[in-house]
């Protein structure tokens, strides 16, 4: 009795403790710099990999959200990183992860996130499901997390597409039901099984690319928590602000932005890839090749030392380490040809037997002196099928390798069909 009793203490204080320390921001935390209300009905789709839309953002603010949870202990680990920082997320949990682990679902919401649906069972099918096929998925994931809460107010009405993998129907199912349908502005990769320091060096290093938006993350994965508390003191020390979304309601009205700011930035026409314009008659100074960036070949990098950046190596490029003696010049291409054919030549060399492979040799005979077929004693059958055939066999030993492969294909006997 006294150990249960114990324990029951154990447990309210650890709980009390948590909830401290998740309501006092230590000092100097990140902090949420500002929340966004807003409403779907007007803004049905967002993030600017897919949509001519995304949130609202000023420059240097990020939006961070999840998906694909939520799995202990990744998840425990992501969200007491976040209440270190005092820093609030949204979560797209699917239906039976929050089924499994509707516990967490509870601390997600009771800890101030934005609770979201990515579907009851994660398919990546939904780019060529039917309506109905995607409404039972999509509704499937709102009833598991209203069911994990147990108050239907408590989840938004945001959806992200498994795979990001959409279709206009898909689209137009949830528009019509009052759903946000989100994309994101950049990734981190964090799906492709790479270590944490590459996690974080892709997502600060999009991040600045592109100055604001939303990252998508996934709490399901060991190198996503491990790399996440850099990323989020990397995004401290180079200036920028979390944006917490979370939807209107009745009682919380949306907020008024600037609509420049809700539309994605579109290319420039010297962005636009194709098609091309051809311009005729204007003179043009020679192009100049710019040597390649690292971004080009997937190597992203901050701080510490500089990358060395090196193509993959070939008979014609070698690799040197620091300190070693340069490599003498390559010549360019094309290489100077070691033969040549004079121009008045009609006829072509014939190639040489060892282009060829022989899987059935035959004797190349003198056709001024035609050969006569030898006089043999009558025998079994299988001497007369050994005679006959395109190349009977020769006298005087071993036949020589000479001439081209041929390869004698025989026809059906029985060409019409047999009844039984």
């Amino acid at each position: 009795m006294r150990s249960t009793v114990a324990a029951y203490v154990l447990l309210a204080s650890v709980i009390g403790t948590g909830a401290a320390s998740a309501a006092e921001c230590p000092p100097g935390a990140l902090g949420v710099s500002r929340t966004i209300v807003v409403d779907p009905n007007e803004h049905p789709r967002v993030g600017s990999m897919q949509y001519t839309e995304s949130l609202p953002l000023k420059d240097r603010e990020v939006v961070l959200t999840f998906d694909d949870g939520p799995l202990p202990p990744y998840t425990n680990r992501i969200l007491d990183t976040l209440a270190s920082e005092c820093v609030k997320a949204t979560f797209f949990m699917v239906g039976r992860m929050v089924r499994g682990y509707p516990s967490i679902v509870r601390r997600i919401y009771n800890e101030g996130h934005t609770v979201a649906n990515h579907s009851q069972t994660h398919p990546f099918t939904f780019h060529k499901m039917t309506v109905d096929q995607a409404a039972h998925e999509i509704e499937g994931g709102f009833e598991s997390l209203r069911t994990a809460l147990g108050d239907p107010k408590a989840v938004s009405p945001f959806f992200r597409i498994p795979g990001l993998l959409r279709q206009n129907s898909v689209e137009q199912y949830l528009a019509a039901h009052g759903d946000m349908t989100w994309s994101v502005d950049f990734l981190a990769d964090d799906w492709t099984h790479i270590n944490n320091k590459e996690v974080a060096k892709r997502a600060i290093n999009r991040i600045e690319a592109r100055g604001k938006g939303i990252l998508l993350l996934h709490d399901i994965q060991p190198a996503t928590a491990l790399a996440f508390p850099e990323i989020l003191s990397e995004l401290k020390a180079r200036g920028y602000k979390i944006v917490h979304v979370v939807p209107a309601t009745a009682d919380r009205p949306k907020t008024v932005a600037d609509p420049q700011l809700w539309a994605t930035p579109r290319r420039t026409p010297e962005q636009k890839v194709w098609p091309r314009t051809l311009v005729v008659g204007a003179e043009e100074a020679e192009p100049v090749l710019n040597a390649p960036a690292p971004a080009n070949f997937g190597i992203e990098h901050f701080g510490g030392p500089t990358i060395k950046v090196a193509l993959a190596q070939t008979f014609e490029r070698q690799t040197i380490r620091d300190g070693d003696a340069p490599l003498p010049p390559v010549a360019t291409w094309p290489h100077p040809v070691a033969y040549a054919i004079p121009p008045q030549t009609q006829i072509l060399p014939v190639p040489g037997a060892y282009n060829f492979r022989y899987s059935r040799p035959f004797r190349l005979g003198n056709p001024d002196k035609p050969k006569l077929a030898a006089k043999k004693p009558a025998g079994s059958k299988k001497d007369a099928q050994a005679t006959s055939g395109l190349f009977p066999p020769q006298p005087g030993g071993p036949r020589p390798r000479s001439g081209h492969q041929l390869t004698v294909v025989r026809p059906p006997v029985n060409l019409a069909p047999q009844t039984r």
